[in-house]
């Protein structure tokens, strides 16, 4: 075969230009710190630096962001628990207090002002927001959990479900004497015929007190589920819950807590049922209690008049919201419903593993502890209006234009609000009994949400802890995957330009060798 210059020329020309891509791939690569440039030098490489990369910016978003995140919502939450506890705590020693101590008038007053500051305290806490969101309200993060301020505007329709260990058992002081009448003109046509004593009643306590009144359009019922064998609900085929007694507010006895028969039942009336607006009582009955002592309950009513720190229903019940301030026929169209569901706000921490951050507000602020304040507050106004009935009596006795059937009627009267003073006075310290055990069933459900965060929280640390593991491994794997070796690539690059340089000079050696320098 005949090897013409052309043929050399090009050989020589293809092999300098193979040296100095070569060369070039070689500085780049130097230049870059990166084993490839790209896909095409290594397929394999590079489809396994876009995994690496892919799942080291998971890491980086769990780790930098998810996490950090989720934690300070669990840290404010705790902190806002163990202020509730603290609180909670302090709610305690006033109800041992009360319980145990003979408490003077203004003593009594004192420990009213601070229970009532204490249980707005309480649901304050429960109103802490993490960022502009609020920690226990589920979904609703921008809803607060009370009403910041008070609320006329918005009527609220609730249904409430109540056990029958939710049917408390309790005494009051019935036929109690009213002074009003009372005068020393008066005191001849007194009669005193019944004498305060005291009756054991059985009521459910609504959620709410003030509530609106059947008489101003108010709606009231009760319902019953009918349940099987097992004590099951029963639903029919369409999911709907199967009632086996519904009463309307027409089957009420409706009234207030200062109608003397409010918690009296006549020979007779054992099996009607009252209902209390202005406390948010129902109350039973002794022959409809032994009826439906065993039932379930479901109680629809309505309220309309809110104060500051009152609890919201949309958090805790279904209900439907109706803005008063709408025109009757678009109130019923823009009505908000709500329905009870677990509203677990869950952040996902690290691959296919996802916690729940919050606390929700029925696991940790209950109507019930403001309630057993309630009763307490009414027990202590009840004995301080049957005070003040004495101080009145005694201021009429130290007249001196009285005769003497007029002070034997008024000390008849003051024995009568004596024996009243000791039953009311009794039953205060029963409240305070009540408000202890109260407590102590609220702080061992706050205690209990302290204890369930804090051990998600120690969850999300030794998940922390993986993750900084994971991404120190990860970066050494993309590392050692895409990041080129100095050392080698130097030592090749200089090799390479040898043979670069050594390319040449055979090319010099080569292209200056004629057929004119043979002849």
């Amino acid at each position: 075969m005949r090897i013409t210059n052309k043929m050399m020329t090009n050989n020589m020309l293809s092999n300098i230009n193979i040296n100095k891509n070569h060369m070039s791939t070689l500085e780049n690569k130097y230049a870059s710190g990166m084993e490839i440039q790209k896909p095409s030098d290594d397929p394999i490489v590079a489809v396994r630096a876009l995994k690496l990369r892919t799942n080291l910016s998971e890491l980086t978003q769990y780790y930098k962001k998810n996490i950090p995140d989720a934690k300070s919502w669990m840290e404010s939450t705790e902190s806002a628990l163990r202020n509730t506890s603290e609180v909670i705590t302090q709610i305690h020693t006033y109800c041992v207090q009360g319980a145990n101590d003979t408490l003077t008038e203004s003593e009594r007053k004192s420990i009213v002002e601070n229970l009532l500051g204490l249980k707005a305290q309480v649901y304050q806490e429960g109103n802490s927001n993490y960022a502009g969101r609020y920690l226990f309200t589920g979904y609703k993060t921008d809803t607060s959990l009370v009403f910041e301020e008070a609320e006329t505007k918005i009527n609220y329709k609730i249904t409430e479900t109540f056990k029958p260990s939710d049917i408390e058992i309790s005494d009051r002081i019935i036929d109690s004497f009213l002074m009003d009448d009372v005068t020393a003109d008066t005191l001849g046509d007194i009669e005193i015929e019944d004498r305060p004593t005291s009756t054991t009643i059985y009521r459910i306590r609504l959620s709410y007190d003030k509530l609106k009144s059947i008489d101003d359009g108010g709606s009231l019922s009760l319902k019953i589920p009918a349940t099987d064998e097992n004590g099951e609900i029963i639903k029919d085929d369409e999911g709907n819950v199967v009632y086996e007694e519904e009463l309307s507010e027409d089957d009420f006895v409706v009234m207030t807590s200062d109608n003397p028969n409010a918690y009296k039942f006549a020979e007779g009336e054992e099996n009607e049922i009252h209902f209390i607006e202005d406390t948010g009582e129902i109350i039973m009955g002794p022959g409809l209690y032994n009826e439906w002592r065993d039932k379930n309950f479901e109680i629809t009513y309505e309220k309309e008049s809110f104060e500051k720190n009152e609890l919201r229903p949309e958090h805790y019940f279904t209900c439907t919201a109706t803005d008063l301030t709408l025109d009757e026929d678009e109130r019923e169209e823009k009505a908000i419903h709500y329905t009870v569901e677990d509203q677990q706000i869950a952040y996902e921490i690290n691959f296919n593993q996802r916690l729940a951050i919050n606390v929700q507000a029925k696991d940790a602020y209950r109507h019930s502890l403001g309630r057993a304040i309630d009763d307490i507050v009414k027990a202590i106004s009840d004995v301080e209006a049957v005070k003040e009935k004495l101080n009145k009596v005694n201021k009429m006795l130290e007249d001196t234009y009285l005769d003497d059937e007029q002070i034997s009627k008024l000390k008849e009267i003051k024995g009568v609000l004596e024996s009243e003073l000791d039953l009311k006075d009794s039953l205060m310290r029963d409240s305070y009994g009540r408000g202890l055990t109260a407590m102590q069933m609220e702080e061992n459900l706050v205690n209990s949400a302290t204890s369930d965060i804090g051990t998600r929280y120690s969850r999300i640390e030794l998940t922390e802890d993986r993750l900084s593991t994971q991404q120190v491994e990860f970066t050494d794997l993309l590392s050692q995957n895409e990041d080129a070796d100095l050392v080698d690539t130097i030592v090749n690059y200089n090799a390479a330009n040898t043979v670069y340089n050594a390319s040449l000079q055979a090319a010099g050696k080569v292209v200056k060798n004629t057929l004119l320098d043979f002849l």
